[in-house]
């Protein structure tokens, strides 16, 4: 079948580099599966920082223009290889990488796990980035034992929630959550942070709550000018995670601060690592079942917008209007 002949689905595409303004929504040719990658029909789509990126063209994955970005989904199986354990009509979240924002998408295999009961579509769209992330950062990078006390940055977004989710799922004791507003503490606290402060002040304020010691993990997924106020509010032995920098600013260290406390800067790339990694998402998506099927990780969602006001959704992230998830409603 040629390619003018193929089925058509509704997607938005990236058509040119001028941010959410320029998505546009209209039919495209469904995608058909190749050797390894299972065909789902999409029911809900994560939209996040990437994303955002993308529709300027500053994010590290270019591709040709025009595309179909969305690199989160979940829906159900459509067809799938023999020996997937995937069958038609399952429930499933994926990480397609691009494509996500349509009717359809194709995944690879091994980015394809079924979805608990437990969850809908809106909040399984909700996992693969932030969730899988914010495992990534506090077990592999952050090396999280039971008891650690962390920090986590932009803790009213979607990689804050999931980080406070996930580090008081796997032992943390006290988190801390920093944001902006009240409104976004309430975010915070009610995803099953201990605390929240202020990002005006945070260091001091973390002073106080943990005794002068400081906490052992921060998680940061904002930069900016907040990061050398980080590096002093750890404990002897802490590290600070570097996630991304949605405040735009790319942060310096002055290494002598690291000498101090023995302190470490540790860069989180998942993508980068899992991509090198064949199994590594798997064997993450088995950690976290249980924690969602005991009610320990339920993501919040904050946002949905239709397919067709999916620019509307992307402003909502560059205005830092978001909480929680922001996620498309396809079907």
């Amino acid at each position: 079948m040629s390619g003018r002949d193929r089925p058509t689905m509704r997607a938005a595409q990236i058509t040119r580099l001028e941010g959410p303004s320029a998505v546009e929504v209209g039919e495209v040719a469904e995608p058909t599966p190749g050797d390894g990658q299972v065909l789902i029909d999409v029911h809900a789509s994560g939209v996040s920082f990437p994303e955002l990126l993308q529709t300027r063209g500053l994010y590290q994955l270019k591709p040709p223009l025009p595309f179909v970005p969305g690199s989160e989904i979940a829906g159900s199986v459509v067809d799938s290889p023999s020996d997937s354990g995937l069958a038609a009509g399952d429930r499933v979240a994926a990480f397609p990488l691009l494509g996500g924002f349509a009717e359809r998408v194709v995944a690879s295999v091994d980015m394809v796990f079924k979805l608990p009961d437990a969850l809908s579509y809106e909040q399984g769209a909700a996992l693969p980035l932030n969730y899988l992330t914010a495992h990534f950062a506090l077990l592999r990078r952050g090396q999280l034992t039971p008891g650690d006390s962390v920090l986590v940055h932009g803790a009213a977004g979607g990689i804050g929630t999931a980080s406070i989710q996930v580090a008081k799922a796997f032992g943390a004791g006290q988190v801390i959550a920093v944001t902006s507003t009240d409104a976004k503490s309430r975010v915070a606290l009610d995803a099953g942070a201990d605390d929240a402060v202020s990002a005006d002040g945070f260091k001091d304020a973390v002073k106080d709550l943990t005794d002068g010691k400081g906490v052992d993990i921060v998680v940061d997924p904002v930069g900016g000018d907040r990061f050398t106020d980080s590096l002093r509010s750890l404990a002897p032995n802490g590290r600070v995670l570097v996630i991304g920098f949605t405040a735009g600013e790319i942060p310096t260290v002055k290494v002598n601060r690291l000498l101090l406390n023995n302190t470490d800067v540790r860069g989180v790339g998942w993508g980068a690592f899992v991509l090198q990694q064949p199994g590594y998402v798997a064997a993450q998506w088995a950690e976290l079942v249980p924690h969602i099927e005991s009610g320990a990780l339920v993501p919040p969602i904050g946002a949905t917008y239709p397919l067709d006001s999916v620019a509307d959704a992307l402003a909502e992230l560059d205005e830092r209007r978001a909480t929680g998830k922001v996620v498309l409603s396809v079907r």
